[in-house]
């Protein structure tokens, strides 16, 4: 690719950042639904793709660590799929008791928002405000294996954005917004039954559910629930959005006229 031709790309991806895009046929969003629905739910699978929702939680620990004032020292990313945000600052307050809060939340409003985008036709916009937010996350990550998969994550978001055709970008852009929204709830799942564990066997890290029981005085349980419930209703929500152009749902804000659903043309 030539400089005429970079130059040339490059204008037509900010003119479609500022712009609505064709929305995909209903069989592409029904089809990359029941794609991530396997990438979720299938365990050898959720092994490699849960990755993804690792970078999303501790992105979001590390978001309400800076949006509350405190000073974010790192984030690590391991091969168990497990992850660690430092921030320094007191450790009581309401900022702590937010910034423990904000992890398991963080993946399904991630991709209700996303949801939300694709919803109102902006396939171009989601794809590279999920590269901006990988790249805020590369900054503060300290270790090999965390630069290497976030690099990774954003380059390929990057190449489908840059050289794929319309309906790849639609088919990638639908489907990391089913994978985050439907993957909300099994960490939930995973962290209870975790928390059971190290009932019988004392020790190890405590979960962000205990730390906020120690903050809050409040039982952990109840911030399982929590995290369930958030994750619930943006599954929802999302869904709505994602199946905007068969059900008429939308968002005047973004969208501008919120045409009838297509089932009720002729």
């Amino acid at each position: 690719m030539d400089s005429a031709e970079l130059i040339d790309r490059g204008a037509s991806i900010a003119d479609r950042l500022q712009t609505t895009q064709l929305p995909p046929p209903w069989q592409l969003v029904v089809i990359t639904g029941l794609i991530a629905l396997v990438l979720v739910a299938y365990s050898p699978v959720w092994r490699m793709t849960r990755n993804v929702v690792t970078i999303a939680h501790e992105g979001g620990h590390a978001l309400f660590a800076l949006l509350t004032g405190r000073r974010l020292n790192s984030i690590t990313l391991h091969s168990d799929t497990s992850g660690l945000t430092v921030s320094s600052g007191k450790p009581y307050g309401f900022g702590m008791i937010v910034t423990a809060m904000a992890g398991y939340p963080a993946p399904p409003l991630l991709g209700l928002g996303f949801a939300a985008l694709l919803g109102a036709d902006r396939i171009t916009l989601m794809l590279w405000t999920a590269i901006v937010l990988l790249a805020a996350v590369l900054i503060k990550v300290r270790n090999i294996y965390g630069l290497i998969t976030v690099f990774g994550l954003g380059a390929l978001i990057f190449a489908v954005s840059w050289f794929g055709t319309d309906t790849l970008q639609a088919a990638f852009a639908y489907l990391g917004a089913w994978f985050l929204l439907l993957a909300g709830t099994r960490p939930v799942l995973e962290l209870q039954r975790g928390r059971r564990q190290r009932w019988r066997n004392p020790g190890g890290v405590d979960s962000d559910a205990d730390q906020l029981a120690r903050l809050t005085h409040l039982p952990g349980l109840l911030w399982v629930l929590f995290f369930a419930a958030v994750a619930v209703v943006c599954l929802v929500a999302g869904t709505g959005f994602l199946l905007s152009d068969a059900t008429g749902v939308c968002i005047p804000v973004v969208s501008g006229d919120c045409p009838a659903p297509s089932w009720l043309n002729p």
